[in-house]
């Protein structure tokens, strides 16, 4: 009896050992991932944070392992914005009645913590959530369409941005900086492969990815065309013609001036890069 008790032991410490000596030898040195999901913008046309216009938005990553727990990651992303005041519960929302949708391409860069042991091809250690915060640089350029044409809205200074009348107020640019904050879970289907889902909330640099913040400025620039026709400027800068009596008189407030952000939710699948070492040496 004290044989086998002995044996057992013996061979549940050759076990542990050789488990122990494997993930001593693995090494998860990162992933490169691919993702699909939705994207949603949040400013001056959804001061309320509502989640109803919820679009296509996609990424991309490279991530270096520095050990089982922190890493760095490159990110590439995508995300269609787009939201309308016709969507809002606010009447004066209602009324002022405008519109805008963006790409939004946006390279960055973020440390990166997992919550617990990650080791893919190891059951107990195949489930991890994570948390990441970086840095990064986005492009956009809001337009509305208007008679079913397209008109980019940057280039006609809706606010007055550009015009003589309004020296202070110069043109903003399409690039912006971006804080991207996300959160999620990772799953090892495999040795090479994971799946994942991931939520990440962008602070920006911009008040303008919607094109709104400033006040009317119907006096900007003329308000008819070569033809004497009303000028595209003219109808997209106060579109509250549409839904009753205008109300963009020079100088009325027409977005709260606060810095837009963004979001998306994401699912995708990663592939382990990885490798294996010689262990170290007992009593080194």
């Amino acid at each position: 009896m004290m044989l086998r008790k002995i044996v057992f032991i013996f061979l549940i410490s050759l076990v542990t050992s050789a488990k122990a000596q494997l993930l001593e030898s693995f090494e998860h040195s990162g992933e490169m991932g691919l993702s699909i999901g939705l994207g949603h913008y949040f400013g001056d046309l959804n001061p309320d944070v509502n989640i109803k216009k919820p679009k296509f938005s996609a990424g991309a990553f490279f991530q270096k392992q520095f050990n089982n727990y922190v890493g760095m990651r490159i990110s590439g992303n995508y995300a269609f914005l787009a939201y309308s005041d016709v969507s809002s519960n606010n009447v004066y929302q209602q009324r002022r009645n405008l519109s805008f949708n963006t790409n939004v391409w946006e390279l960055s860069i973020s440390g990166y913590f997992n919550f617990f042991k990650f080791y893919p091809g190891f059951e107990e250690y195949s489930f991890t959530p994570y948390i990441h915060l970086g840095i990064g640089v986005f492009q956009y350029d809001p337009y509305a369409y208007l008679g079913g044409q397209k008109y980019y809205l940057r280039s006609l200074g809706t606010e007055g941005q550009g015009s003589a009348l309004y020296p202070n107020l110069k043109p903003y640019s399409n690039i912006a900086m971006s804080i991207p904050l996300g959160f999620g879970i990772k799953k090892a289907l495999n040795e090479r492969m994971n799946i994942f889902a991931e939520f990440s909330y962008r602070f920006t640099t911009t008040k303008y990815l919607d094109d709104v913040s400033g006040s009317y400025a119907p006096d900007a620039f003329s308000p008819v065309d070569a033809n004497g026709n009303p000028s595209a400027w003219y109808l997209l800068q106060d579109r509250s013609y549409e839904t009753g009596t205008s109300i963009g008189t020079k100088g009325k407030q027409r977005g709260n001036g606060q810095y837009d952000s963004f979001a998306t939710l994401q699912v995708g699948v990663s592939f382990n890069i990885q490798s294996y070492r010689c262990p170290t040496p007992s009593g080194k």
